[in-house]
């Protein structure tokens, strides 16, 4: 930086102050550096008047030499005495005295116009009124006033004796107009000490107000468990709070100090933040640091700090996030295994129903099975192989035995009856097994549709929910004919495709039908009947599966869907908590709607057709 001849004036000004003065407010602090200068200036211009007195006559020089000697021991005594005491106010009227008195003095010798005009003299009111105030100032301003005004002509005119007073109108005209410039210093300088002083006030008030909401940001950004940083353009510490402090020394083992690089920036990732928010725009990263070998993970924002249409630098906002990483991973391990547990649950339910459809049908399979073992060995077919066995022993006289022999003549008799009794266990038998190969296809149809449904899990696909909704009701068929269950479907969706996780869906659909099914058993009513309906909302289709069964208790209502909260004495709690989770991972919700206990419950899932 280049040289400044007010830094070196006021450098030379402080030195001569002392500590405490040097320490002073800055008002305060710019009172004694005027007087001192002024003092100094004085001082100067003192010397190069004796300079110049040597060109009078030797009777002319002892009384300048005498003002002069006045005037620098007056100046002498204001350096002391604003060395010792504490306040300018003394040293500043003995200055303004001496100016005055010396002004004076070196004036009234003079007999011409314009000699109390001097410069001095317009300097003295403005440094009274700065050094002592208005009304201070204003005193020494009318002690010139009236010396300048009416004492100087009166006293070279011996005050009428001498001469007339007003003789030497010229002078009087001249002193007029000087105490009238003598007036309008002390005006223009009370007028702009007045302004000064109200915009110090303002300015204090700024100030104080300015500090106030620096005090509170700083308390702010002290008291957050945030890590807040501010950087200039070149990526250096403008300030820290004490997290930023203490984060450097857990992670860098130093304390982040003003001025210095974050060791973050060598990061090349977080040094491409940086440079984004350079050019307005806000950034963020999370990042991964080792410390005393536990990875610790933070949450970094950059964003840009602009002054007008200008980015002078960026703040930079960090968060420990650790915790939570490590909470969301154990929440996601704990979700997978609900998920697990759930499907288990589902795959349970489900083969319970198809155990219920093939255990059924078996049931009619071993019927038939025995009606058919039992037709077979009561069977005719051994008398025609008694009537064969005849036939063998009577083939050489095969004519006589059928004409002369009483078994021969009764033998087309007993073929003709054996004949339509093995044609009657023929067609019975060929029943039967048309019945046992029904009940075959049937477990086969079943453990088919298991396996198709099974197959396709995790994999988006086209979705009859209608044919979806059957397939999952005739997994319950057997247990609702046998309960008494009436099923009324109600499908009034003209396009109820949709693209999901087929096995997703079915899994709620068994569940919300199972839910059903206790719902019902326990109601302990006649009438139990349970309502399927597809419907079109929207751009969304709604599944609803209603029931007149036991009802739900609006306390438990607002519970349903938490996890592991079951009304069932063997239930585990995951059924719904995993079908609300599974429908929102569809795209779609949940919603249970109940009266109350003995009014049936209707659960409505919605899926997006889109």
């Amino acid at each position: 930086m280049g040289w400044s001849p007010r830094a070196w004036v006021l450098e030379r000004l402080d030195a001569r102050l002392t500590e405490s003065q040097r320490r002073l407010p800055p008002g305060e602090l710019w009172r004694y550096r005027v007087l001192l200068g002024a003092t100094l200036l004085m001082m100067v211009l003192n010397g190069l008047y004796v300079l110049g007195v040597p060109a009078y006559a030797a009777e002319d020089r002892l009384p300048p030499l005498l003002v002069v000697g006045v005037c620098m021991a007056a100046f002498g005594a204001v350096m002391a005495l604003m060395r010792r005491l504490s306040s300018p106010t003394l040293p500043s009227i003995l200055l303004c005295l001496a100016l005055s008195v010396g002004f004076i003095l070196g004036t009234l010798s003079v007999d011409s116009p314009g000699s109390v005009s001097h410069a001095v003299g317009m300097l003295i009111p403005a440094l009274a009124v700065y050094l002592l105030g208005p009304r201070r100032g204003f005193f020494f301003t009318a002690f010139l006033m009236l010396y300048v005004g009416a004492f100087h002509q009166l006293y070279h005119s011996g005050f009428g004796l001498t001469r007339p007073v007003f003789q030497n109108s010229a002078a009087w005209m001249s002193n007029l107009v000087a105490c009238v410039s003598l007036l309008m210093s002390w005006a223009l300088s009370w007028l702009y000490g007045t302004v000064r002083e109200e915009s110090q006030v303002e300015l204090e008030r700024a100030l104080q107000t300015l500090r106030g909401s620096e005090g509170k940001l700083l308390s702010v950004l002290e008291s957050t468990e945030d890590v807040v940083v501010a950087l200039d353009r070149e990526g250096r510490v403008i300030t820290a709070n004490l997290m930023a402090k203490a984060l450097g020394q857990r992670v860098y083992g130093r304390t982040l100090e003003r001025g210095g690089h974050l060791d973050w920036m060598a990061s090349p990732g977080l040094q491409t933040l940086f440079q984004g928010a350079l050019t307005g725009k806000r950034q963020r990263l999370e990042m991964s640091l080792p410390v005393q070998g536990r990875p610790l993970t933070l949450d970094v924002t950059f964003n840009p700090v602009w002054e007008g249409e200008r980015v002078v630098g960026a703040t930079l906002f960090s968060r420990d996030v650790t915790e939570r990483k490590e909470a969301e991973a154990r929440l996601a391990e704990l979700h997978r295994g609900l998920v697990d547990v759930s499907r288990h649950a589902g795959m349970a339910e489900i083969a319970t129903g198809v155990l219920h459809n093939v255990g059924n049908t078996l049931n009619s399979v071993n019927v038939s099975a025995h009606f058919v073992v039992e037709r077979l060995r009561g069977s005719r077919s051994a008398g025609l192989d008694k009537a064969v066995e005849l036939l063998r022993e009577n083939a050489s006289r095969l004519g006589a035995f059928l004409e002369e022999d009483p078994r021969g003549r009764q033998f087309p008799a007993y073929l003709a009856a054996l004949s339509g009794q093995l044609a009657q266990e023929r067609e019975s038998v060929l029943e039967e097994l048309r019945r046992l190969t029904e009940s075959v296809d049937h477990i086969k149809s079943v453990v088919s549709m298991q396996q198709q449904h099974a197959r396709f899990s995790g994999v988006l696909e086209r979705v009859e929910v209608s044919t979806l909704l059957d397939d999952a009701m005739r997994l319950h068929a057997v247990s609702f004919e046998r309960l008494g269950i009436q099923l009324r479907r109600e499908y009034t969706a003209s396009a109820s495709a949709v693209m999901v996780d087929r096995h997703k869906l079915l899994q709620i659909l068994v569940n919300l039908l199972s839910n059903a099914r206790h719902a019902l058993l326990e109601s302990q009513r006649p009438d139990k009947q349970l309502t399927l309906r597809v419907e079109e909302a929207g751009a969304r289709l709604r599944i609803a599966v209603a029931d007149n069964g036991v009802g739900i208790a609006p306390e438990i209502l607002q519970r349903l869907f938490s996890q592991g909260f079951t009304t069932k004495k063997d239930g585990h709690g995951f059924g719904l908590h995993i079908s609300a989770l599974s429908a929102e991972e569809l795209g779609g919700s949940l919603q249970c709607e109940s009266e109350g206990p003995g009014t049936g419950a209707t659960f409505t899932l919605e899926l997006p057709l889109a």
